[in-house]
C-alpha cells in the first residue's frame, strides 16, 4: 500500500491508533533513560511473582505482582506518581493485566513493551541476590556499540 491509497478517515484512524499507543505504551530504552535521568515521578512496578523477581529485577523497580496489586498499590505507589509495569517479556501480557489493575484503580499507567527479557537483551543492568549487573547486549535488539537511534 503507498500513501497515495490512504483514504482521510483510515489516515486520522492510524493517528489515534499510533497515539494512544504511545500514551499507553513505553519500550525498555525509555524507561531506563527515565531511571538513569532521575526523572521524577516514576515507579516502575515488577508484576511478576516471586521467584523470577529473585532471578532478576530493573534496578529501580518495585516488586509487586498483579495479584497484590488491588491490596498493595497504595502502600508502595506514592500519590501523584506514573507507573510503568513490566513482566517476563513479549510473549506475556502480565504487564497488560498489571497495568490493567492500576488503571482501574485510578493511576497513570503505561506498559513498558518487551519486559525484563528485552531489559536483559539491550545490556540494561539488573539486580538479584549478587548485586547490580549487566550482560552485554544481545546484537539482535540492540546494535553493537550504539542505540538504536529512534
Amino acid at each position: 500500500m503507498t500513501s497515495e491509497n490512504i483514504a482521510a478517515g483510515e489516515n486520522i484512524a492510524a493517528v489515534a491508533h499510533f497515539a494512544a499507543r504511545l500514551r499507553f505504551e513505553t519500550d525498555v530504552s525509555d524507561v531506563h533513560a527515565d531511571l538513569e535521568a532521575g526523572t521524577p515521578g516514576v515507579i516502575v512496578i515488577d508484576s511478576r511473582g516471586d521467584e523470577a523477581w529473585r532471578q532478576g529485577h530493573l534496578p529501580h523497580a518495585v516488586h509487586l505482582p498483579t495479584a497484590r496489586i488491588a491490596a498493595g498499590a497504595a502502600d508502595v505507589v506514592p500519590a501523584g506518581s506514573r507507573v510503568v509495569t513490566y513482566c517476563w517479556g513479549p510473549g506475556c501480557n502480565g504487564a497488560t493485566k498489571a497495568a490493567l489493575e492500576f488503571a482501574r484503580l485510578g493511576y497513570p499507567v503505561k506498559e513498558m513493551i518487551g519486559g525484563y527479557e528485552y531489559w536483559v537483551r539491550e545490556g540494561f543492568p539488573v539486580r538479584d541476590e549478587h548485586g547490580v549487573r549487566a550482560r552485554p547486549a544481545d546484537e539482535l535488539t540492540t546494535p553493537a556499540g550504539a542505540a538504536c537511534g529512534c
